[in-house]
């Protein structure tokens, strides 16, 4: 997942996807940890991608805030 194409999608979309990519990350994470996960890069990618989808909805956040004032 590449910045651009998290960027193009909505609040609710991103919610939805920091929830999947922490579920996706423990997964690997107790694989990696029982020895039957084969491509440990995967947990690499997922790490970076929920940073990716949390720094976009702060982004979000700040922007917001600077729209309304407060």
């Amino acid at each position: 997942m590449n910045p651009s194409e998290v960027r193009e999608k909505s609040d609710a979309d991103l919610t939805k996807a920091v929830t999947d990519l922490a579920d996706e990350l423990f997964r690997l994470r107790f694989r990696r940890g029982s020895k039957q996960l084969k491509e440990t890069a995967n947990v690499k990618k997922t790490r970076r991608d929920l940073a990716r989808v949390k720094t976009v909805i702060r982004e979000r956040e700040i922007e917001a805030r600077a729209k309304g004032g407060v």
